[in-house]
């Protein structure tokens, strides 16, 4: 996996400068655009689950070159998802939220290679928490 990791950390920290909880936008986007997802969400609290979101989205920057790390923790994550019901296909909606809510925090500084970066980057993980929901 060889994803841009420079750019990934120097973009999150522009967004989280503009906007340092960014999670409420994106499940203002997720509900909007999915709202056969909301259903799933009643079991934490909005304030927990959006701390949850932001605090893994930070993880997985922090460690995005450490392969062990994201395979060990990202199994694990896709594992524990299938028990709030996550299906595969809901991945994609996570990744077109996600990738929204940076673009609008990001502004100007959301340039075709950032874009590229947080895809691949998204791909990558939703990758691999799949692939650990397929072992639960």
């Amino acid at each position: 996996m060889s994803l841009n990791a420079p750019l990934l950390r120097a973009s999150l920290e522009i967004v989280v400068a503009r906007q340092p909880e960014i999670t409420p936008r994106f499940y203002e986007i997720l509900f909007e655009r999915y709202p056969q997802v909301k259903p799933l969400f009643g079991r934490n609290s909005s304030a927990n689950q959006a701390r949850m979101l932001q605090d893994a989205i930070v993880a997985v920057v922090d460690h995005v070159e450490d392969a062990e790390w994201l395979t060990t923790t990202l199994h694990a994550m896709g594992r524990k998802h299938v028990d709030y019901g996550v299906t595969e296909a809901m991945y994609a909606y996570v990744g077109d939220a996600l990738l929204a809510t940076l673009a609008e925090h990001a502004g100007e500084a959301w340039t075709p290679d950032v874009a590229t970066a947080w895809t691949d980057a998204y791909t990558a993980i939703s990758s691999l928490m799949i692939a650990g929901s397929r072992t639960a």
